[in-house]
């Protein structure tokens, strides 16, 4: 069987890598960090494939025991038994197959998340704010840090564009199939007809790149420096604080102002650049890999429309999985986004267990 095959193949990189552990004294922290981690993705595996492997010698050998045993007693324990370890060896068969699936490598990193008011003037960016203060009110009740990097407000508690960085426990793995955009249909608190609009925002949620994921070259940086734009006033910056560089091989440009120091603003445009690269690189990749279909969930098309918020109705679509629900104030508030969340999660795994099987 092609299963038991890979389970060898992996069995054997396993061993070869403990071998190296043993042997490591040549081996720099580098190369030991790289092992480590290889061992620690690949243990899981092994162990439910060994406790497989015991389950089925066992039921085996309760089998033999139906076919050759006289004894009415051991027969009757035996049929007793068996079905219990054949529940076993089913779920474990299960938990093999889940352990099998492809991995996100991002999965465990921090986010920058990016949101934008789209189509709809004034409204869309009132959205932008509902959307701003829902993740931030998620990633309180998830203990996560919300730093905000850039926030361009409009009044009214709207926003034009907002840059945070969400620092916790699986918020890439949580947080990446809401990259898309979020469409809103309401009516307008200026609206005197009662008539319903459609406006828009776009979400995108970066894995925060390290300096290892993503080389910045200098010889590949233009940085500009600039007086900020600010509302007037004392609170105007009168210094060249601002700074825009792009990245000349990408040709993506990072503007960042938020900070009186021209230091700290190069510093938050730094991390923006690099994790915009390192996202860039992975979709690249992910289309190349899935050139042959195109994934339900987590596609990473930020120009797809993935849900829609109803105030009417008071219901939340995500168009993604066709799953409704009718808790718009909740949902909104960061408590019903779980729900959302881990339905999206579900039906992802579910598609990489039918790929896997498939293949």
């Amino acid at each position: 069987m092609k299963l038991d095959s890979q389970i060898e193949d992996l069995k054997i990189k396993f061993k070869s890598l403990n071998d190296q552990l043993l042997n490591s004294e040549n081996l720099g922290n580098k190369e030991l960090k790289k092992i480590n981690k290889e061992l620690a993705k690949l243990e899981p595996v092994i162990n439910i494939a060994n406790e497989i492997q015991r389950l089925e010698k066992e039921i085996i050998g309760y089998k033999d025991i139906l076919e050759n045993e006289k004894d009415d007693e051991l027969r009757d324990m035996v049929k007793k038994e068996l079905p219990e370890y054949e529940y076993l060896l089913e779920e474990q068969n299960k938990e093999l197959m889940l352990a099998l699936l492809p991995k996100d490598e991002a999965d465990e990193k921090n986010v920058i998340l990016e949101i934008r008011a789209g189509t709809g003037g004034d409204e869309a960016a009132l959205f932008a704010g509902d959307l701003y203060r829902m993740y931030e009110r998620y990633s309180a009740l998830k203990n996560w840090i919300f730093t905000p990097m850039l926030k361009s407000e409009t009044g009214l508690k709207g926003i034009k564009e907002a840059v945070i960085e969400i620092k916790g426990v699986s918020v890439f793995k949580l947080l990446k199939n809401e990259s898309g955009v979020h469409r809103v249909q309401r009516i307008p608190e200026t609206e005197s007809g009662g008539r319903i609009h459609t406006s828009a925002a776009t979400v995108a949620v970066l894995p925060e790149a390290e300096e290892f994921d993503v080389d910045l070259k200098d010889s590949e940086l233009r940085i500009d420096v600039y007086r900020s734009g600010g509302a007037g006033g004392q609170s105007v910056n009168t210094t060249d604080s601002a700074v825009r560089i792009t990245h000349i091989p990408t040709g993506i440009v990072v503007i960042q102002q938020d900070e009186r120091s021209q230091h700290k603003n190069k510093a938050k445009a730094l991390k923006i650049l690099r994790s915009r690269i390192y996202d860039a690189e992975r979709l690249k990749i992910d289309t190349e890999l899935s050139s042959n279909r195109k994934s339900q969930v987590g596609s990473g098309d930020r120009s797809e429309r993935i849900r829609t918020y109803n105030f009417p109705q008071g219901r939340v679509s995500d168009h993604r999985i066709n799953l409704t629900l009718y808790k718009l104030d909740q949902f909104l508030l960061g408590d019903a986004l779980e729900e959302m969340i881990s339905a999206l999660s579900a039906s992802e795994q579910a598609e990489k267990l039918n790929n896997l099987n498939d293949s």
